[in-house]
């Protein structure tokens, strides 16, 4: 039953659409980083999120931008066994998402907001389960009969599915809202604080059905959970500025994020009569043992099984909370403008995965936070039309230990490149295309080898405007 359980728990936990960042952290708002990722020491009106300091030496005045991007992704699992090999695919999809940029900036000081999925964001859908379900269904079952047969004095026979019928989807977003103050102390010196809202929104849909040709429904699970939560991020950032050179650092502390959940439906259940007490009226028919003792025996074996699912199935009753945490985050950059048309910029994020709480303290499982480095270009090729390029390395400390069925991250490469229309003095158009490669992973478990594989692909397109 503990393993049945099991199954429940690993359902919270698998809906994200992969996007630049860390694992629970998004960073990849405006388009201006999709075809470029090192934007870090900018200040032009994408600076609102990656560099509030350096707004200080961005457009006097009103500044607004809205963007939108599409990302696709598939999830896959291939496990392979000594019967052969299957791959349990995952489509992973978002509809588009936006995201606003506004900032004001008066002489030394400025103000700036930005609004936009901040963390997790998206959509999964394995529409025949995962293999960790078909395995912990049956080997559930499997040692719940060999219990009963040893209770009844083998009269009861080992029963195993001999099929299954499964579906998993799940959507998490966190939506965040900014605002920042930016004031210049001295004319290469600037620095700015903000403070972020995020909302935390997601709902996890599923069942697992293991049947029998004979007995029919063996054991079955189904999940309806909504979850909501909130959390603030305090957020503080340092620029400097002078001639072709911008250096910037920016921190964001840790989010406590703690959804509650809303438990529309959620059950768990082993066809116990005919295992149980079909075994034992054979045996009391055969004089072998007392009916009150029959009795007794199948209620104590009932009242193990409802124990075992009150105790696991605790954290997901309606109003109970999970910890998903978004860690703090230090930032660096560099950027250097070689000639008036030719800029480039080197960027460093830290994200301390392992001290942000997640559900049953997974965190402890990495080896260490995330790491990422990141690197672009940026060329005018006239007064019209600008190309940019980048990169962007992440290293995420995955173990074994870490990766679920229903959760689990790859190292990445990622490479954008787009570019920039200026359609007039005041409006710029940008677009842009960025694609990760991910390294396959690989996880041991007692029923197989599982082969963790991803995609992730982006469109996007932005119009920046100047009043």
């Amino acid at each position: 039953m503990k393993k049945l359980c099991t199954i429940m728990l690993a359902m919270l936990g698998f809906a994200s659409v992969a996007s630049a960042g860390g694992l629970m952290t998004n960073t990849n708002y405006h388009i201006a980083f999709d075809r470029m990722f090192a934007r870090g020491a900018t200040t032009e009106i994408d600076a609102a999120y990656s560099n509030p300091a350096g707004l200080a030496w961005g457009h006097e005045g009103w500044q607004l931008s809205i963007n939108f991007q599409k990302p696709w992704q598939n999830r896959d699992i291939k496990l392979t066994t000594p019967a052969g090999e299957k791959k349990f695919k995952g489509e992973a999809s978002a509809p588009i998402v936006p995201a606003l940029f506004a900032s004001y900036k008066k002489d030394r000081w400025a103000l700036s907001t930005m609004i936009g999925i901040v963390g997790s964001g998206g959509y999964v859908e394995y529409k025949e389960g995962v293999p960790m379900f078909n395995a912990l269904l049956g080997s559930t079952i499997t040692s719940l009969t060999q219990q009963m047969n040893q209770s009844t004095q083998g009269f009861a026979p080992v029963v195993t599915p001999d099929q299954y019928d499964a579906e998993m989807k799940g959507k998490q977003y966190i939506y965040g809202g900014q605002v920042n103050f930016t004031y210049k102390f001295l004319d290469c010196l600037s620095a700015a604080v903000g403070i972020r809202a995020n909302y935390y929104d997601g709902y996890y849909r599923g069942h697992v059905k293991a049947n029998h040709s004979t007995i029919g429904n063996l054991a079955s699970l189904s999940l309806d959970v909504d979850q909501k939560g909130w959390g603030f991020t305090p957020i503080i950032s340092l620029a400097y500025h002078k001639g072709p050179l911008t250096l910037s650092a920016r921190y964001e502390f840790r989010t406590k994020v703690n959804p509650k959940n809303e438990t529309n439906s959620l059950a768990a259940s082993l066809n116990s009569e005919q295992l149980i007490e079909d075994p034992l009226v054979q045996l009391v028919a055969a004089g072998a043992l007392p009916a009150t003792k029959a009795a007794e025996m199948a209620k104590a074996i009932k009242s193990k099984v409802e124990s075992g699912l009150a105790t696991y199935t605790a954290p997901y009753q309606d109003g109970a909370e999970t910890r998903y945490d978004m860690p703090s985050l230090l930032s660096v950059a560099a950027g250097y403008e070689f000639t008036p048309k030719l800029r480039a910029a080197l960027e460093y994020h830290f994200f301390d995965d392992k001290n942000a709480k997640m559900a049953n303290d997974r965190q402890k499982t990495l080896s260490h936070g995330t790491h990422e480095i990141l690197a672009g270009v940026e060329y005018d090729i006239n007064k019209k039309f600008t190309i940019s390029c980048g990169g962007q390395r992440t290293d995420y400390g995955i173990t074994e230990e870490y990766q679920q069925n229903t959760s689990f991250a790859c190292d990445s490469w990622s490479i954008g490149m787009g570019g920039a229309w200026n359609i007039n003095e005041k409006m710029r158009l940008n677009a842009s295309y960025f694609i990760s490669i991910y390294s396959d992973n690989q996880k041991t478990t007692s029923y197989g080898i599982e082969t963790y594989s991803r995609t992730n692909n982006v469109l996007g397109v932005g119009l920046d405007y100047k009043f």
